[in-house]
């Protein structure tokens, strides 16, 4: 019987790249470039199958696009209709510059997708990602569309919707973060959305009563614990119980010099208690590098009361870099893996939950988006 292999799926400025490994994680093979020269925001391979993959691109000569493979990249097709705004959600000036974000649907649901845009959209695909069309009524809402901002909102490579998350007990149950524009839930299959905000905080000299200044970076559910969320936000780490509504802020506990603001936030697939976050200087000119140059994980084991600086192998000083939102992820393995590329294109990976880290691969593109996924 053949054993089960990992893959590392990597998404870059210039590409995409697929690193194979065995179980153990001592031996990894390069499988790249796919799209060389295209930005890909988003490489996800579905759970449920365990053979197809999506990549989010922007292409130079097709704009925003979506692919589409069944061979683990050998070969790509592109989407027949790629996520788009009809014209009723478009206006003056907005229009898809890119597909940020992808998901599986629930598992009940075998070839849906979702996908989050940049400006903010929502988007949903029922056919295994060939066809995207708008979904629910946010894209159009005049309430949303208020809290989205302008296409010149946001973050320096513009405003996005992302961490879409379904909860796996129900389909009807999402959840989705904007940057800006906060975190919101629908208990009706989209239908609906409303505001999940309560107790987070803003940049100081706005009003934290306005939904469009919250700016979640990566909001998470515990595979273990579907009730719990965690959120690396613009400003601090946070904590969520359902069926409570309002945010915990949990980085306060981090080390004083270190602080809580970064992009991304893992959590470990069994244990709730359990998440990592890979901090940056967050000093009044964000600088978007590891505080001092001195690069590290920070990990909680117990929600969030305590926090523990994990470096082993990482470079201990000189180290201007830091890790995208999406770039950070964990395998299902025991242990755990834990794995993270950089904006310098380096990717690490840690066998032991983050305690001891090697590096996979240097020079590639500055990098993206990382996921890790067990092939059969």
């Amino acid at each position: 019987m053949a054993q089960e292999q990992i893959v590392i799926l990597v998404a870059t400025r210039k590409g995409a790249w697929l690193f194979h490994g065995d179980t153990a994680r001592r031996t990894w093979r390069a499988d790249g470039p796919h799209f060389l020269g295209h930005i890909i925001h988003h490489l996800v391979l579905d759970p449920r199958d365990r053979r197809t993959l999506l990549a989010a691109a922007k292409t130079g000569h097709l704009g925003p696009t979506i692919f589409r493979s069944m061979d683990m990249g050998r070969s790509w097709n592109e989407a027949v209709r790629p996520p788009a705004f009809s014209p009723e959600s478009g206006g003056a000036g907005r229009a898809v510059d890119h597909t940020f974000w992808l998901t599986p649907c629930h598992a009940d649901e075998p070839e849906a997708w979702y996908a989050g845009t940049s400006p903010q959209g929502l988007f949903r695909s029922e056919d295994g990602g060939i066809t995207w069309t708008p979904f629910s009524t946010i894209n159009e809402d005049p309430q949303y569309r208020q809290w989205m901002g302008t296409v010149q909102d946001g973050t320096p490579d513009g405003p996005k919707l992302h961490s879409i998350l379904v909860d796996p007990r129900d389909p009807r149950h999402l959840y989705f973060a904007m940057s800006g524009g906060g975190v919101h839930e629908s208990l009706d299959g989209g239908r609906t959305f409303t505001p999940l905000v309560e107790g987070m905080e803003v940049v100081e000299g706005f009003d934290p009563a306005e939904v469009t200044f919250h700016d979640p970076h990566c909001v998470r559910m515990c595979p273990a614990n579907p009730d719990r969320l965690y959120q690396q936000n613009h400003c601090g780490i946070y904590r969520l119980d359902r069926p409570a509504r309002r945010w915990t802020r949990i980085g306060r506990t981090m080390p004083p010099e270190v602080g809580d603001v970064g992009f991304p936030m893992a959590v470990h697939p069994r244990d709730s208690d359990m998440a990592w976050v890979f901090p940056m200087d967050g000093n009044d000119v964000w600088p978007r590098t590891c505080p001092e140059g001195r690069p590290a994980v920070y990990a909680t084991r117990d929600g969030g009361q305590r926090w523990e600086r994990l470096a082993g192998g990482l470079p201990e000083a000189q180290a201007w870099w830091t890790v995208k939102r999406q770039a950070m992820n964990t395998d299902t393995l025991d242990p755990v893996g834990l794995y993270f590329g950089t904006t310098s294109g380096e990717l690490w990976m840690s066998a032991d939950e983050g305690v001891q880290w090697s590096c996979i691969a240097r020079h590639l593109p500055e990098i993206y988006a990382v996921e890790a996924a067990l092939l059969p």
